[in-house]
């Protein structure tokens, strides 16, 4: 298997050292660092988002700053909206459910090092999936760690650090994030 192969099959790759992964990461930021530039509202910062994902998300709106490192490891639902500051390490691979939005500052962290010094200086990495249920909702500065999966209709409170997988409809908070309460969908908004 080559470095990308064993990256995507969440076994211990060589992300630093590997031309190809190099190579795919420089293209990404590259992306990215245009993208920033671009004004909200510019079709040319639409273009490049695609350009990145590498496929047209389906009403996908998106506040720069946003970075990632591969880009074409992200998979959106539809009606997608991602604040401002984020961060998706995406060498896993990450997938966020339709009508999910992302509040500024979040971070997704799919990549973990080696306890070890002596193997964490030679650049290994291991990526596992992030994977995001519909209808969710992320404040700010949320951090998701690798190999998470959250329900769909999850409410994750700012500042919340997720390390374990998340039941649907659960209201999530704190570091280590835990479950709040169940969120009853039917439940009536009191005005």
């Amino acid at each position: 298997m080559n470095e990308t192969e064993k990256m995507k099959a969440g076994m211990w790759y060589d992300a630093n050292n590997d031309p190809e992964i190099l190579k795919k990461r420089v293209k990404a930021h590259q992306l990215c660092v245009a993208l920033n530039q671009t004004a909200l509202g510019d079709p040319e910062g639409q273009k490049l988002m695609e350009e990145l994902l590498g496929y047209e998300p389906q009403n996908f709106a998106f506040v720069t700053p946003f970075l990632c490192d591969y880009g074409n490891l992200i998979r959106l639902g539809e009606n997608v909206f991602i604040n401002s500051g984020c961060y998706l390490m995406d060498g896993g691979g990450i997938t966020i459910g339709s009508n999910t939005f992302i509040g500024p500052y979040c971070g997704f962290y799919t990549a973990n090092h080696p306890l070890q010094y002596r193997y964490r200086n030679t650049g290994l990495e291991k990526a596992l999936p992030i994977r995001i249920g519909d209808n969710c909702w992320f404040g700010a500065n949320v951090s998701v760690m690798p190999g998470v999966t959250i329900g769909n209709g999850c409410v994750i409170a700012a500042g919340a650090v997720v390390t374990k997988d998340i039941p649907d409809n659960s209201l999530a908070a704190g570091v280590p994030a835990k479950v709040v309460r169940t969120i009853d969908q039917n439940e009536e908004l009191e005005l």
